[in-house]
């Protein structure tokens, strides 16, 4: 997988505008009920994540799940990136 162009970054942003940009990672950070919901998720996305072939950090603070991606192999981000941002917004439902 090639890493993006920034153009090509600029463009995907709008789909997913909930995730910010740092650098050559997309971050986001979701808001749960509580820690059971949090860890629904997070299942959740450790599956979608397994099917991609792509895993993002995940980082878990009692109700609040925070994922960063991008793609190591390609030094940066890539559209498997913004599908898996998009999916845990599906996840999340959001």
């Amino acid at each position: 997988m090639n890493k993006l162009t920034p153009a090509a970054i600029k463009a995907a942003l709008p789909g997913v505008p909930q995730w910010r940009r740092t650098a050559a990672v997309i971050r986001r950070t979701f808001e749960f009920k509580d820690f059971v919901v949090a860890m629904k998720f997070v299942n959740a996305v450790a599956k979608a994540a397994e099917k991609a072939e792509h895993h993002p950090d995940i980082d878990i603070r009692w109700n609040k799940v925070t994922l960063a991606l991008t793609t190591h192999d390609a030094g940066g981000l890539t559209e498997k990136d913004f599908a898996l941002a998009a999916k845990a917004d599906a996840l999340a439902g959001q």
